[in-house]
């Protein structure tokens, strides 16, 4: 602590002679993350019923929750692990049912700068094994915390979102659709047909998902599914509606993070099916009005859809071996959110109020937006890299940066500085007001480690930046930091 202590009085000495810099780390490639194969058995897979089917055949029920005993064992999970948790409800299924989501964090319910992933379980009401691993993850993540390094990582780190089922209806009536037998996996808008931009015919659980979505900023999210064993990456369709590989603006992010999910599973990566266990979802087939697409196009949610059993509904006694399976991997890809990609806040110059701005990568069409409250932002992005990272925002100027992503995430804070016009009318405000909080952020950055190098003297910076790198070493999560002034 003496040492922290003697670097911060060094460095806070220095805070008015800010530079531009740029921070470099190792590379690294997890799995395989080569495009998709496929073979001609996949195609056939997923279409378990045509989609105005009721299914009738006897599915086994025993072992499993029924929606009643869900539903207790989630407010009993609420009152065991109420320190990091909270529960709540999102709506109403066709038939009454409540959906029951479960909030786990070390600061759950309140608002934080931390990255949320959501995870959503029993979409097709005849795969339940999603429902039953996601109450295993919860428990599992309640048991551990503060024992477990990656478990507390995620309460820590994270605000992890569990929807165990989104169609209890369906469940219970043991067919694929909800209880007005619509496939809730095709009832989302669609980018390329207008079938289902009629709000009032959509289903109240897809309402509900969409309300839920636009009420949080989820960084990223995957919805679990059954009847093959492979981790789904957008685009799930194609204009044409042709079987082939058809890329989104994040491909090479959502092939890292679909080959998180499949190299930490006990045999996924080892398919024959699907090169490296994961598989682009228009070349494996084509769907439309799907959940994983809307959530990336309208709500800037890098979502997966995850087929995490070959059989759709198993014998209950096949459950903890699945669980065992898929643990690490739904660990490890919540862990990503703060492991990988870039991540930072956009704030004024003027008076150091966070700023909603769009946070970009050059050469890649598509923005993430900083939240309203603190000009926080979270982009994910395949490690191994070089990036051009660009904050926009109205009646600002622009600043971007260069980083190499190596192994580990990046912190890069954006203090935009306004336009003239702005400027004259910040200065019409009360300076008093303006100075008090300016002494705050500061305090709040220099606590916080967001601090500025200065350039006086070679010699100095190179003592100062090996004392940082020593305590650097020390910490147990290890995530790079700069702070953008340019």
């Amino acid at each position: 602590m003496e040492l922290f202590s003697i670097i911060l009085l060094l460095l806070f000495s220095f805070l008015s002679f800010p530079i531009s810099t740029y921070g470099r780390g190792g590379e690294r490639l997890a799995g395989r993350t080569g495009f998709a194969g496929h073979s001609g058995t996949g195609f056939f897979s997923r279409h378990i019923l045509d989609e105005n089917q009721m299914q009738t055949k006897t599915v086994p029920m025993e072992g499993y929750m029924t929606n009643s005993e869900l539903e207790k064992a989630v407010i009993e999970f609420g009152q065991r692990c109420h320190k990091i948790s909270r529960i709540y409800s999102i709506g109403k299924s066709v038939n009454g049912v409540p959906l029951w989501v479960i909030e786990i964090s070390d600061k759950a319910g309140q608002e934080e700068a931390e990255p949320a992933f959501k995870f959503i379980g029993n979409v097709h009401g005849d795969e339940p094994v999603g429902r039953e691993l996601l109450m295993l993850l919860a428990n599992w993540l309640c048991d551990n915390y503060n024992k477990d390094p990656l478990a507390t990582l995620i309460i820590k780190g994270v605000h992890l979102h569990i929807l165990p089922t989104m169609n209890p209806d369906g469940f219970s009536l043991r067919q694929r659709g909800n209880a007005n037998n619509v496939d809730l996996n095709r009832d989302f808008p669609d980018q390329f047909f207008a079938d289902n931009d009629d709000v009032e015919y959509r289903q109240p659980e897809t309402k509900a998902i969409m309300n839920w979505s636009k009420e949080h900023h989820f960084t990223a999210s995957a919805s679990l599914h059954g009847g093959a064993l492979v981790a789904n990456y957008p685009w799930d369709g194609s204009p044409n509606k042709r079987r082939e590989y058809y890329t989104c603006p994040d491909d090479k992010a959502f092939r890292y993070m679909a080959s998180v999910y499949s190299s930490s599973h006990y045999n996924m990566s080892q398919s024959e099916e699907f090169d490296g266990g994961i598989t682009n979802g228009a070349l494996w087939y084509p769907i439309y009005g799907g959940m994983q697409d809307w959530n990336y196009i309208h709500e800037g949610c890098f979502e997966l859809t995850l087929e995490i059993s070959d059989n759709k509904w198993p014998n209950a006694n096949e459950l903890p071996v699945i669980w065992e399976y898929n643990r690490m991997s739904m660990l490890n890809l919540v862990a990503s959110l703060v492991r990988s990609g870039v991540h930072g806040r956009t704030l004024s110059s003027h008076n150091g109020h966070p700023l909603p701005a769009s946070v970009t990568i050059k050469g890649i069409n598509y923005t993430v937006t900083a939240g309203s409250s603190f000009g926080n932002y979270h982009r994910m992005l395949s490690p191994g890299n070089s990036y051009e990272v660009v904050a926009t925002m109205p009646r600002y100027r622009s600043k971007s940066t260069r980083i190499l992503l190596g192994d580990d995430a990046m912190t890069v804070d954006f203090v935009l500085d306004p336009e003239e016009d702005q400027l004259q009318q910040f200065n019409g405000v009360a300076k008093c007001e303006c100075e008090g909080y300016q002494k705050l952020e500061m305090m709040e950055y220099v606590l916080g480690s967001h601090l500025e190098f200065s350039f006086l003297g070679l010699s100095m910076v190179a003592v100062i930046l090996l004392l940082v790198f020593f305590l650097w070493k020390r910490k147990t999560t290890s995530r790079q930091t700069i702070r953008v002034r340019v």
